[in-house]
């Protein structure tokens, strides 16, 4: 059986930061995927015959060394008149398509098999940018005449239950990869492929969908994923404090005078009912109640809290 199709995962190195400073940010990332996602093609024979670049893509590449390192753009395979967009190809055009998306592909492949291992020279980098570049140009070209296909096999499925943009997105992501395993040389039209390629994704979306919701039987609601846990655990345990420091004060453990026990209920609010919501005092409100400065209740504060703390270490070693 005849081989048809390559594949390989790039090994090549990358030429020095010297070279690599004289591309632009594009061209840096388009060499870096190259140089690092796996590559294949569609082998067909006329890729070796004499002139099959002008025979397809209409006439000579010639290349743009300056940023974007590209090849002039070839004239496009089918335009539709009045909106100058893509329309559908006819069965010659589409084979001419996908002749010129694994050409450009063969190309970027031969350059890193060449080169495996080894670093790329500038002229290499410059020929391999701007076939990666080409290539995806006419993926995009074949994509968008075939986007129609997927809206349609949607339609088709008739599927219950299934988010429609969730659909849409996997029948995309589906012709993708449709778009780059067709080999176009045994005589049949993408969309048969493609079709049957988009309604499996859709046959996995809906199993996908069906295990959610054997786990999940609820729709999927965003707020249900904000918890309060952490905020209700401060509340909690500030409502645990003061309950525990009311208790202490009551029972006079720490032994705090007159003037040291009116401070801390001031500034902690602690004789506020349990319905209403606490309103701590000031310094200065504290110092006006017992007729001293607020420096002075601040000295009077921190006095009793560290009896407040020896109490709760000796209580904490005691347990």
């Amino acid at each position: 059986m005849l081989k048809v199709a390559r594949q390989m995962t790039p090994s090549v190195k990358l030429p020095p930061p010297s070279v690599l400073g004289r591309l632009s940010t594009a061209d840096r990332e388009l060499l870096t995927s190259a140089a690092r996602d796996p590559i294949g093609y569609i082998i067909h024979p006329s890729f070796r015959r004499c002139g099959v670049e002008e025979r397809f893509f209409d006439g000579k590449l010639d290349l743009i060394a300056v940023a974007p390192i590209r090849f002039v753009t070839p004239p496009p395979i089918a335009r539709d008149r009045a909106t100058n967009g893509p329309t559908t190809f006819t069965t010659e055009q589409e084979q001419k398509a996908f002749l010129r998306f694994n050409y450009a592909r063969s190309r970027v492949f031969r350059i890193l098999w060449a080169r495996r291992g080894q670093k790329l020279s500038f002229t290499q980098v410059r020929e391999l940018i701007a076939w990666q570049r080409l290539a995806l140009h006419c993926r995009a070209e074949i994509v968008q005449a075939n986007m129609a296909l997927v809206l349609a096999m949607a339609k088709r499925s008739r599927l219950t239950g299934v988010d429609p943009a969730e659909l849409i997105s996997e029948g995309n992501m589906a012709l993708l990869r449709a778009v780059d395993k067709f080999d176009c040389s045994r005589g049949f039209k993408f969309s048969t492929y493609g079709c049957r390629a988009i309604l499996k994704s859709f046959s996995r979306v809906a199993m996908r969908t069906s295990r959610y919701r054997g786990r999940f039987p609820t729709e999927f609601d965003p707020a249900m994923q904000k918890s309060d846990y952490l905020e209700t655990r401060r509340v909690n345990t500030e409502i645990d404090c003061v309950d525990e420091l009311r208790t202490i004060i009551a029972g006079n453990a720490v032994h705090f005078t007159e003037v040291e026990e009116t401070v801390i209920r001031a500034r902690f609010a602690l004789d506020t009912p349990e319905d209403q919501k606490p309103e701590p005092m000031t310094l200065e409100e504290v110092g006006r109640v017992i007729g001293v400065t607020k420096e002075r209740v601040r000295q009077i504060q921190k006095k009793a809290l560290a009896k407040l703390r020896v109490a709760l270490e000796e209580s904490v070693l005691a347990a």
